[in-house]
């Protein structure tokens, strides 16, 4: 379900972007801080890989969906599901794009139409969309669950400061 808003709306936002937006001219929002700045990308992230984009469709997208499909099977624990879900809606709103735009079948360019320019310092091309969002945000989210302890089941693991302890640790659940 999550996985389907996201995708929704990550595909709204691009048909009001192609509809709405001269291409690749700036559009001043806020300013410099943001702007909205129609684009396709052929590649992936900053447009890396632009002659391979097939292979990004592939063999990262496409797989990526299915390990999470395939992952979300085994959750138990409410954040682990919420995370997932949004990262396979955004995984699912640029590979819809890889399938289905122009100039075709797993060539497709990504709509991308978000443009922060003081990310400039760090991104040589802060231009991204809906799906980019979910997708970093939401490999963040993981890393945290990750960090915390928290398990698909739902059980955190606790961490023992005494190096001397050989004792299990101890779980408590996070549902």
């Amino acid at each position: 379900m999550l996985a389907a808003a996201v995708l929704a709306a990550d595909q709204f936002t691009k048909y009001l972007a192609l509809e709405n937006l001269p291409y690749q001219r700036e559009v001043p929002v806020l300013g410099e801080f943001f702007q909205l700045y129609l684009t396709k990308n052929p590649g992936a992230a900053f447009s890396l890989g632009t002659g391979v984009t097939w292979l990004f469709t592939l063999a990262l997208a496409a797989v990526a969906v299915v390990v999470i499909v395939l992952t979300v099977r085994r959750v138990r624990a409410r954040s682990w599901a919420i995370v997932l879900g949004l990262l396979l809606g955004g995984v699912l709103g640029n590979l819809t794009d890889r399938l289905l735009r122009e100039p075709g079948f797993l060539v497709g360019h990504v709509i991308d139409f978000i443009h922060t320019p003081w990310m400039w310092l760090w991104f040589p091309s802060a231009i991204y969309n809906v799906a980019d969002m979910f997708i970093v945000t939401m490999m963040i989210s993981v890393a945290v669950l990750v960090v915390v302890g928290i398990r698909f089941d739902g059980s955190r693991e606790r961490r023992n400061t005494d190096d001397a302890a050989d004792e299990p640790t101890a779980t408590v659940t996070d549902r």
